[in-house]
């Protein structure tokens, strides 16, 4: 298992993203997610991007992918940059990858097809956060976001103490959306929604629509997910 730093800083990226497209996932920054990675064409992506930036994009496949998918079907216009924390190759020759995620990617087109992957011209979405916006305003937010994410996952041993931690950490409301928006079980034009939305209030209000729409019972994914501090 070869081990990776994380740290990340957007003039790392040159803006030209390798692009592995899935149909159901979408990823946020400041989580981790591990993938298996066996198809000729992912592993050659991963085995590049493992001799130089360590950079992937995981991006989503447009409705209709179904009829395309060995070939180069529509991908939606917002993906998740992320860094290769940790890769294990098998005696297969496919490998275990941990992925995470660091920014957000708004995707502007796509390079002609040189390489067995595919390779999207891509510009990084910072986070927006109104410089005007008086910082008990997004606490009360961030307590409101906790609160409903206790109510949409009750099932969890030790959620809500860890919850608890994580409001009282550093963690910016920006983070917390994201990491709350991976974990919860949501439909996935949903996700979609929040991770193209940059604006954090913005963002953190659809988020609290979305749970407040979803079914009472529902499934997460593991919490806390690990998150960085980017």
């Amino acid at each position: 298992m070869a081990d990776e730093p994380l740290a990340f800083s957007p003039d790392q990226f040159s803006g030209l993203a390798r692009v592995f497209p899935l149909p159901n996932l979408v990823m946020f920054p400041h989580v981790m997610q591990a993938l298996h990675v066996y198809e000729p064409r992912y592993r050659a992506m991963l085995e590049e991007a493992i001799e130089d930036d360590r950079l992937i994009a995981l991006g989503v496949l447009a409705p209709g992918w179904e009829q395309q998918y060995e070939g180069r079907p529509t991908l939606r216009s917002t993906a998740c940059l992320c860094r290769v924390a940790t890769h294990q190759r098998t005696p297969e020759g496919t490998y275990n990858v941990l992925l995470l995620g660091v920014r957000r990617l708004r995707l502007i087109r796509e390079l002609p097809p040189k390489k067995l992957f595919r390779v999207v011209e891509s510009e990084i979405v910072d986070d927006e956060l109104a410089g005007d916006v008086p910082a008990e305003a997004a606490a009360t937010l961030q307590k409101q976001l906790l609160a409903a994410f206790k109510r949409a996952m009750p099932k969890i041993p030790d959620a809500y103490e860890q919850l608890d931690q994580l409001l009282g950490s550093q963690i910016t409301l920006g983070m917390l959306a994201d990491i709350v928006a991976y974990t919860i079980d949501l439909d996935l034009e949903w996700k979609m929604r929040l991770l193209a939305e940059s604006d954090v209030l913005k963002r953190t209000a659809l988020l609290l629509e979305a749970i407040s729409a979803r079914p009472a019972a529902g499934s997460a994914r593991r919490f806390p997910p690990e998150f960085s501090v980017n």
